[in-house]
């Protein structure tokens, strides 16, 4: 046996950036898209940053046609005076050492998003090179990077009656899985800082397809909610608007009420999304509560009723936007995404209850609106409960108890396992007799798909289309839904390629969305992709999934003798074509339902498969010319 000896020999020691380059998940969460896109956020924040100490109101970023990003702000400027305990110029250590920064000194930053100091650091690291440019006291500072590592010394460029800091970078294609920035992605977080902070003008452009997005928003987080709200209808004539603050701690609220059943609550501390909540999330709901159903006690509404709201039933058809901005944040992990200081719950909750409570008083039509839809919802709840306990006697939502159509499969671990969501029994047939019944399972679906964007959750639990689908995943519904329950790790939509299956395909999705949302960002959900052609000459055989492929593929076999056969439908295909290629996980094409964007996802659900018709209408005609293989 070796000797296991460990010694200080053993102790890798890694120098300025190189631990962000051996292990960049840790710092970006990862190397794909996300992770790419993380790396514009990190320079912004530093702009965003000087906004909000009263420095900046202006920030234009530039996808260069070079494949680069540009930030360019007016602040004060990245000092380039020397450290005096380095030795080196103070830009250098910004952005070349870890933890270092503005943001640890209370009197440069009173309130600050990147409190862990590594912003900007890591994006030196990850980048093939980084170009800093200062404009401070009237001279043009610059200074280069290559990989992590200094590659020029810090030098005057010229003379300049501004100030700000001009950040030009690339990231390193070895080590990203892409480089090609997303217009789009950015889009919606830029578009998300401008509502956040009102009165700063943020500037997307670029340069490789000339597109442009100008933001600034002087309602702040009252313009986010209208944005949210603009293709619901909302209860109200504008949003309400309260905001509070004390030392060391800002409150801003925005909320509206629709007409919908969904609740959308988006919670920010210090400009970061805290998708999980926390802290100001659990003052708010409880402050909101609170102040509801005192009204409905105050205005004796509930004298004829058998239920009173909950705080879900308060909630149902609301809109709002939280933001808190304070000194000392204290988030649950490098993520950032749950807020944890105590002392902000107490303090939200009191002004919350406060604000609404005066506002009840001052608009009591309003006010009547609102609380008589938290008591319909209340209704609707104890509607759903019977129905779920009605549909429990019948054996249809017991554990162990499955759907009548549906083939399971033999393997029990979910990590192994698949479901098939099949449009028709006929291409439910096929797929029970193509499968490998050991790890897949086949649930056909019939019949007009239930809009449950349309839908409270007690018509959902009824509808005999939408109960096999909440039985087969075996993880509940809404509020009760348990991701960790889920009987299969994918949950595959098989649809006809027509406009048809797209619908079917579209009404799964909403539902999954509104009801089962741990799914999608799990990563749980995929859309599979049948062939829309047979191209075969004698044995030889393609599978395509266009006009483009088909006619590669008639050249590929030579014209004479081709015989093309197009499907209309999976029902058209025997089980073991469809095994072939659908199914097989070694031949398939498979999408990936993803939801990067929690506030993009809900508007474009809203469009899709909500009331207004108009919007529907706009949006179809925007994106018509991207269509491609339309069977209608």
């Amino acid at each position: 046996m070796s000797e296991n000896n460990y010694t200080a020999s053993n102790i890798k020691v890694m120098k300025g950036l190189e631990a962000v380059r051996k292990r960049p998940a840790m710092y970006i969460g990862g190397t794909s898209e996300r992770g790419l896109h993380h790396l514009v956020y990190e320079v912004v924040d530093n702009s965003i940053d000087e906004a909000l100490a009263g420095y900046c109101d202006q920030i234009k970023i530039t996808i260069t046609s070079q494949g680069e990003i540009e930030v360019d702000d007016n602040g004060r400027g990245i000092p380039v005076d020397m450290h005096k305990d380095m030795k080196i110029p103070a830009l250098q250590v910004v952005m070349t050492v870890l933890h270092a920064g503005g943001k640890f000194d209370t009197n440069s930053y009173k309130v600050s998003g990147g409190l862990h100091g590594v912003g900007v650091s890591v994006v030196v690291a990850l980048s093939e090179y980084l170009e800093a440019r200062v404009h401070s006291g009237g001279k043009i500072y610059y200074q280069r990077y290559e990989r992590g590592l200094v590659a020029s010394e810090l030098k005057i460029l010229g003379e300049t009656n501004r100030s700000g800091t001009v950040i030009k970078f690339k990231p390193d294609a070895t080590i990203f899985e892409t480089v090609e920035f997303s217009f789009d992605y950015l889009t919606t977080r830029l578009r998300e800082l401008a509502f956040l902070n009102r009165g700063v003008r943020i500037i997307l452009k670029d340069e490789r397809s000339d597109r442009v997005h100008d933001f600034r928003y002087d309602g702040g987080i009252v313009s986010f909610v209208d944005f949210l709200n603009q293709n619901k209808k909302p209860v109200g004539t504008k949003p309400i608007y309260a905001s509070s603050a004390r030392e060391g701690l800002e409150f801003e609220l925005a909320l509206q009420y629709n007409e919908g059943y969904q609740e959308n609550i988006f919670s920010f501390a210090n400009n970061i999304n805290t998708t999980e909540g926390g802290t100001h999330l659990s003052g708010f709901k409880s402050g909101l509560t609170r102040a509801v159903n005192t009204y409905i006690k105050n205005a004796d509404l509930l004298k004829n009723e058998k239920v009173s709201p909950s705080g879900e039933d308060i909630r149902e058809g609301l809109t709002a936007v939280i933001s808190v901005k304070l000194s000392n944040p204290q988030f649950e992990g490098q993520t950032k995404t749950k807020l944890q200081n105590s002392e902000v719950d107490g303090f939200v909750n009191s002004v919350v209850y406060e604000k609404l409570m005066t506002y009840f008083e001052e608009h009591p039509a309003e006010a009547k609106s609102i609380t008589m839809k938290s008591i319909l919802a209340a209704r609707s709840r104890e509607a759903a409960r019977k129905a779920r306990e009605l549909t429990r006697r019948k054996s249809v939502l017991e554990s162990g108890s499955l759907p009548g159509k549906l083939a399971d499969c033999t393997i029990t671990d979910p990590n192994l396992t698949e479901l098939f969501l099949v449009e028709g029994d006929s291409a439910g047939g096929s797929a029970k007799q193509g499968r490998d019944r050991s790890f897949q399972a086949i649930l056909p679906l019939w019949g007009k798909m239930l809009n449950t964007e349309k839908a409270r959750v007690d018509k959902v639990l009824n509808n005999d289309k939408i109960q096999p689908i909440i039985l087969a995943i075996g993880a509940g519904i809404g509020q009760d839904f348990d991701v960790t329950k889920i009987r299969y790790g994918s949950i595959v939509i098989m649809a006809d390629a027509d406009v048809d299956g797209a619908h079917i395909s579209t009404l799964l999705l909403t539902f999954f969305y509104r009801y089962m949302r741990p799914l999608i960002e799990h990563g749980h959900v995929y859309i599979a992709k049948p062939p829309l052609f047979l191209v075969r000459k004698s044995k030889q055989k393609r599978y395509v999934f266009s006009e483009a492929e088909r006619d590669a593929a008639i050249r590929e076999l030579g014209e004479k003798g081709v015989v093309i056969q197009r499907y209309k439908g999976l029902g058209e295909m025997n089980p073991d074509q469809l095994w072939e290629t659908t199914m097989d996980p070694e031949n398939r094409i498979m999408i990936s339902v993803k939801m990067d964007d929690a506030i993009e996802a809900d508007r474009m659900f809203t469009v899709l498969m909500g009331d207004e018709v108009e919007p529907r209408r706009e949006f179809i005609q925007a994106n018509a010319k991207y269509v491609q293989n339309l069977d209608i």
